[in-house]
């Protein structure tokens, strides 16, 4: 289950309060305080861990608190330090503070924040003595532990991301490039929650896609997923534009291009301005070479692409010229051809 919003609170430890203790034993009538201080409490840590991208371990569990400190003891015994509480969540993960609205953290590959500090121990009377005052009777309660209620919400991390209208042919080709094993069927809205796919050129070259449920007409403005799933393209660095070359409904696939377009723009200006590749897809479906050809040049003159515009054309289905799309995508990501070592998906 894709799940990419949740409210939860989240509670440090508290510290343990300090012990008030005399030193008691045979042949010394006038021991000192020796009450040893608390512990301090836990801290509610958020660590980012490879593999997950849904919330879903939030649903139905609003309260994650650290231990509390232990209390001191005699004998100048300090409380035990609470144990932490370490909340593992995806990469992309945003969590703000629910009440404020401010921003808390932005989670990504590899981090590992502290979001709520346990308190501090407090100190027993042994920490109390001094000349003038040889039998302190005064401990200190531990400090309270920060608590928040925090929303978290999760904008996939990916380097490029696959758009376009139901059908388009996206999680077909996610599953020719990756290891990835989406549902498909023909039918509208078979993905529905972003996928993310490794494709891998080579042991030094990967990139990550995530296949963005089908848009419609409307999906800026929350029109069938609208922007439950528009915002998981903003973090992605290139925008794969995936358009049927024989759409199921008949419709064009200028036409169908260009409404996607219109809905990147309405969502945000910065979206509609990613780099864009464009890929003419279900090449399969035609007879020939030739039919083919014709059919990307009659997708350009529709939309009076200039020369430097680049269509690829391709087939999911029968991995026709999918190579290509990777490569095209890398070589955009790289365009000095520099490779990473200790490979993370890209971020803006």
């Amino acid at each position: 289950m894709f799940v990419d919003r949740a409210v939860i609170e989240i509670g440090a430890g508290d510290g343990g309060k300090g012990a008030v203790s005399f030193r008691r034993a045979a042949g010394i009538p006038k021991g000192g305080p020796d009450g040893g201080d608390g512990g301090d409490g836990g801290d509610v840590i958020f660590a980012v861990e490879e593999g997950l991208n849904t919330l879903v371990d939030f649903r139905g569990v609003f309260h994650w608190n650290a231990e509390a400190g232990e209390a001191g003891r005699a004998k100048q015994q300090y409380g035990a330090r609470g144990a932490d509480r370490v909340i593992r969540v995806p990469a992309g993960t945003l969590v703000y503070d629910n009440k404020t609205g401010a921003q808390m953290a932005d989670l990504r590959p590899g981090d590992r924040v502290v979001l709520a500090r346990g308190g501090r121990g407090g100190r027993g009377n042994e920490s109390f003595k001094s000349p003038t005052n040889q039998t302190p009777r005064t401990a200190e309660p531990g400090g309270k532990g920060e608590r928040f209620e925090i929303r978290l919400e999760l904008k996939l991390i990916a380097d490029a991301g696959l758009v376009g209208l139901p059908n388009a042919g996206k999680s077909t080709l996610l599953g020719a490039i990756s290891r990835t094993s989406p549902k498909i069927g023909a039918y509208p809205f078979t993905t529905l929650s972003p996928q993310l796919g490794i494709a891998e050129l080579d042991p030094d070259r990967r990139v990550v896609f995530a296949d963005i449920p089908g848009l419609i007409e409307g999906a800026s403005h929350g029109a069938g997923l609208g922007h439950d799933f528009l915002r998981h393209i903003e973090r992605t660095r290139i925008i794969v534009h995936l358009i049927s070359v024989l759409p199921d409904d008949g419709s064009e696939p200028a036409a169908n291009y260009r409404t996607i377009r219109e809905e990147l723009r309405g969502y945000s200006t910065e979206l509609a301005e990613k780099p864009e590749i464009i890929c003419l897809n279900k090449m399969d479906l035609l007879p020939d070479e030739d039919a083919r050809t014709a059919a990307v040049k009659d997708f350009r003159a529709a939309l009076r692409l200039g020369h430097d515009a680049e269509v690829l054309a391709l087939s999911g289905a029968s991995g026709l010229g999918t190579r290509a799309v990777i490569e095209r995508v890398w070589k955009a990501l790289h365009p000095r051809g520099e490779v990473e070592s200790g490979w993370k998906a890209g971020v803006t």
